[in-house]
């Protein structure tokens, strides 16, 4: 974009006669883009590059992410504005975003909850700032760029570990916050395509919009409905957890297998207690970290490292009893434990 220098004596002109505008208010009631959008502070010159990353929930899995925005922070010498919504709402995570942009960020890493009714609401935002998505995309709207997990890669290594936990077949269920994001959707498919044509039936997919106690009921519901199911699936990351909690309450410990996803605190000490027998972990410290730069980047004008796909992936890892010990320790050197 060219810029158009004016002079001093003009600018303090243009001041003195030009009565300032309130900010117009938002409306959050629906998903779609409001009328009123908000806009964006123009930076000065001198003005110390303002970013912000915004989650899909409040999970441990984020407080990895967020070390990696530090980390970056601290190189750039730059401000990173980390959001977690408390309800995991595409309602709350509109309304951070507003606030955010009114704050004056020149940039946002979004997971969103609702990428298919999100669409305009995204694309409103990207008019004001750099959006781009970490992971979970929204492919159909303006963001600059997705980075993260391949999920459908991720839901296939996670059919391969299905596979090799029951190599005579079986009955599993799959559990999820919500199937309408686009992270969920793709690891399922990929669960699916995986284990086509083998003897693995798949009884469906429970939801629990992100409450844990409901995740934990859906557990106990199933063992109780579906007495032979052979194992359950946990597709985020706070399922792994809840899942073993519902196992152990309900008293089937080693009689009903475990597979998760990511690396809650509680789903790798399940690892090494024999209770789950694997995960499928991103990187959400590679996330933080390289969202960072990227907006960093954005916000000078450079687009050098949005490549033509507009997706950059970083590779997931199956994590089981024979890893989990050195992961573990990697872990706990990110996040500085």
């Amino acid at each position: 974009m060219r810029q158009c220098i004016v002079p001093f004596a003009l600018l303090i002109a243009i001041a003195a006669c030009t009565p300032s505008q309130p900010p117009a208010p938002s409306d959050t009631s629906s998903n779609t883009a409001t009328t009123a959008e908000p806009v964006a502070p123009k930076p000065e010159a001198d003005t110390k590059v303002k970013v912000a990353f915004v989650t899909n929930n409040t999970s441990d899995f984020w407080a990895i992410a967020e070390a990696g925005t530090k980390k970056a922070a601290a190189e750039l010498g730059c401000e990173v504005l980390f959001r977690r919504p408390a309800t995991g709402t595409a309602q709350e995570q509109q309304q951070i975003m507003e606030d955010l942009i009114v704050n004056g960020v020149s940039g946002i890493a979004v997971s969103p909850n609702d990428p298919q009714n999100w669409t305009e609401t995204l694309n409103g935002f990207a008019k004001q700032v750099n959006v781009i998505t970490q992971d979970s995309d929204a492919p159909e709207s303006q963001r600059l760029c997705y980075l993260g997990t391949n999920n459908y890669d991720a839901g296939k290594a996670a059919g391969e570990l299905i596979k090799k936990v029951l190599p005579d077949g079986g009955k599993i269920m799959l559990f999820v916050g919500r199937i309408d994001a686009q992270n969920a959707q793709d690891r399922r498919k990929g669960i699916e395509d995986t284990l086509a044509g083998s003897n693995i039936t798949i009884l469906g997919t429970r939801t629990d919009e992100t409450d844990r106690a409901k995740a934990i009921a859906n557990v106990q519901d199933t063992l109780v409905t579906n007495p032979d199911v052979a194992c359950l699936v946990g597709l985020w990351s706070y399922n792994g957890p809840a899942i073993l909690n519902g196992v152990r309450d309900s008293g089937k410990l080693g009689q009903v297998k475990i597979v998760a996803f990511d690396e809650e605190p509680e789903t790798l000490q399940g690892i090494t207690d024999g209770h789950i027998e694997g995960t499928i972990v991103q990187q959400p410290y590679e996330f933080g970290y390289q969202s960072v730069k990227l907006l960093a980047q954005l916000a000078k004008g450079d687009k050098s490292s949005v490549p033509e796909s507009k997706q950059i992936f970083i590779p997931v890892r199956t994590i089981t009893k024979a890893e989990v010990d050195e992961f573990s320790k990697t872990l706990r050197e990110q996040i500085g434990h």
